[in-house]
């Protein structure tokens, strides 16, 4: 393994050849190798990124609803099996129903979704004709998607879907009687102890929390204020920091958050994706032969991007979390590079 002093130094060249602004966390056996904050939270201000500024982490975020799920099927409420007619009062009438909890949490469900990643590239389009103030809670999305047609047969294939996690987390609220954001802050960020995490809205954003931005062609760049949701929800948006992620890692892999049976069911490998790279619930996972080499959460939007890996059989934990577009990946591959070869 590289030495920590070869490891910083390896880390911080890429984070300055990619200009990266945000935070890296590594952990190996629980033990921090590298805390590394960089660039500013607030251009205006110029005030800097430090280790514990929240960042928002867009799709990484849809682990919290696949635990949610989880939860309420030990509870005996669903089972993965249960079809969505069966355990959700709300009607899609276009849609097939054999539509399962599973082929949801997979993004196999074959239903329609409102950011169809194989027909649009610029998620801040959405928002041009319906304002991203309105966006405050789970309904809100339905009128851009409930009475679409399906876009394939339930289990057919592998298409990624954000309207499949808006549904589901409808379905936590349904039988929790909590509106998801609370629900997931009180049982999943509370009992790991991520307090610094949540579902916090663009334009009340606590102290100690970054602004996302995009860069321009031409120099100049924008905040994303007016480019993501005013509030996130079960398909993404939840702010958090570098340690809380870990926190969270910890927690759900040792199993305090669901039971270890409901843990393996949760992260085992059910669709294949992409050469090495399979999905299970709410989670990607990357194998080596037959074996397991990492776990890890990824998000994008207009000015957030985020990674986080947990390599089991080499004890390593990674975050990187950043409010510019780019940066995670080259910098997580330089982590694999130097730690998990």
């Amino acid at each position: 393994m590289t030495s920590i002093t070869d490891l910083a130094r390896k880390i911080e060249d890429v984070m300055e050849n990619v200009d990266f602004s945000g935070v890296v966390l590594i952990k190996h056996n629980g033990h921090t190798l590298l805390n590394k904050a960089r660039a500013y939270a607030n251009r205006s201000d110029e005030r800097f990124n430090q280790p514990d500024t929240r960042f928002g982490i867009a799709s990484g975020c849809k682990i919290f609803t696949a635990v949610s799920i989880g939860q309420l099927i030990e509870q005996g409420k669903l089972t993965y099996d249960s079809r969505l007619a069966d355990v959700l009062s709300i009607k899609f009438p276009q849609w097939d129903q054999g539509v399962t909890i599973h082929q949801l949490l997979t993004h196999t469900s074959g239903i329609p979704d409102y950011f169809d990643e194989e027909l649009m590239e610029d998620f801040a389009e959405l928002w041009k004709e319906r304002p991203v103030y309105s966006m405050r809670k789970l309904n809100d999305f339905l009128p851009m998607f409930q009475h679409q047609p399906m876009k394939s047969a339930p289990g057919e294939r592998f298409h990624y879907n954000n309207a499949a996690f808006i549904v589901l987390g409808l379905i936590v609220e349904e039988h929790s009687g909590q509106s998801f954001t609370d629900y997931v802050e009180q049982y999943i960020f509370r009992k790991c102890g991520m307090s610094d995490s949540g579902y916090l809205v663009t334009d009340q954003l606590p102290r100690n929390t970054a602004i996302g931005y995009m860069d321009h062609d031409d120099g100049s760049w924008t905040s994303n204020i007016f480019s993501i949701p005013v509030k996130g929800g079960a398909d993404g948006g939840a702010y958090t920091t570098a340690s809380d992620m870990i926190r969270f890692w910890n927690a759900l892999l040792c199993h305090e958050l669901l039971s270890g049976e409901a843990t393996e069911r949760l992260i085992s490998p059910y669709v294949h994706e992409d050469a090495d790279t399979y999905y299970g619930r709410g989670v990607w996972i990357d194998q080596r032969g037959n074996d397991i080499f990492k776990y890890h959460v990824m998000g994008f939007d207009p000015g957030v991007s985020f990674m986080s890996s947990v390599y089991p059989d080499y004890n390593v934990q990674v975050v990187v979390l950043s409010n510019k577009e780019s940066g995670p990946y080259p910098i997580t591959l330089a982590v694999e590079e130097a730690l998990v070869r």
